[in-house]
């Protein structure tokens, strides 16, 4: 899931970059001078964006992608013991004294 929520991290930032490079065209000439000025602020910003939208990723992914996992896994797991499946339970080895 973290590949998955990287992988669409990556691609927000990398569209929100294309279009800011054609939206600031005219600073194009000045890059220099301002990558010398604010090159500390315009990193700290990159970074700190990069983490709120992984976070926000993963926290939507985890919204909509794992919903009712506890209550699928909890009903799994009572089949299992009841043995009501298909799928036999792995036995369970006591300790030899």
């Amino acid at each position: 899931m973290i590949a998955n929520v990287l992988l669409l991290t990556i691609a927000i930032l990398l569209a929100l970059g294309f279009w800011l490079m054609g939206e600031l065209r005219f600073f194009v000439p000045y890059k220099l001078v301002l990558w010398r000025a604010y090159a500390t602020p315009i990193l700290m910003y990159i970074g700190l964006l990069s983490a709120n939208v992984f976070a926000a990723a993963f926290g939507l992914s985890r919204k909509f992608f794992l919903k009712d996992t506890g209550r699928k896994l909890s009903h799994l797991d009572k089949q299992l013991h009841r043995g009501q499946t298909d799928v036999p339970a792995p036995p369970f080895e006591e300790e030899a004294d």
